[in-house]
């Protein structure tokens, strides 16, 4: 059932990309990529902005061309598994206003969500090392890690530092 759900996902998703592919982005100018991309549907975007995180992924692994799909895929299940675990906590908390008990049980959620991302992390690394080597897993991993930092700095160089956050991160 799922190979049924995957493969109609990857034909719809080729309807909509025949509409994507058609622009040159690395000779479109700035503004012109901002314009395509707003008149472009949420969905459509969101297809363009995996095709090029699993395109810059793929570029920076240097992963053998027979292998791009299969890793793709796993790659992809693998941030999916990550966002589904992520939304099982309710992070739209105060923890101020939090009694003991409350904050012991937020605690435990935020420990115990942490590691179910790190099994699935595992789980992952074992399923993407039959199609890379280690190291490029490693890399993979800490490309995120560098990736996440990034995101992090910008935030906080934009003004947001200091602004409350409506998330809390376990």
């Amino acid at each position: 059932m799922k190979k049924i759900l995957f493969t109609l996902f990857i034909i719809s998703g080729f309807g909509l990309n025949a509409q994507v592919k058609d622009y040159d982005w690395k000779k479109m100018s700035p503004e012109k990529r901002k314009e395509v991309i707003n008149s472009m549907s949420p969905e459509e975007r969101k297809i363009l902005l995996t095709e090029f995180r699993n395109k810059m992924v793929v570029d920076m692994l240097e992963v053998a061309p027979q292998d791009k799909a299969e890793f793709t895929s796993i790659y992809n299940e693998y941030l999916d598994d990550q966002k589904k675990i992520k939304n099982q906590f309710d992070s739209n908390f105060d923890p101020e206003k939090l009694n003991e008990e409350e904050a012991k049980v937020k605690l435990q959620q935020s420990f115990d969500l942490g590691q179910k991302l790190l099994d699935n992390k595992k789980k992952y690394a074992e399923k993407m090392q039959t199609v890379i080597p280690c190291q490029k897993v490693l890399k993979l991993f800490n490309s995120e890690a560098m990736m996440r930092e990034k995101m992090n700095e910008k935030r906080s160089h934009d003004g947001k530092k200091n602004a409350p956050r409506s998330k809390q991160n376990p």
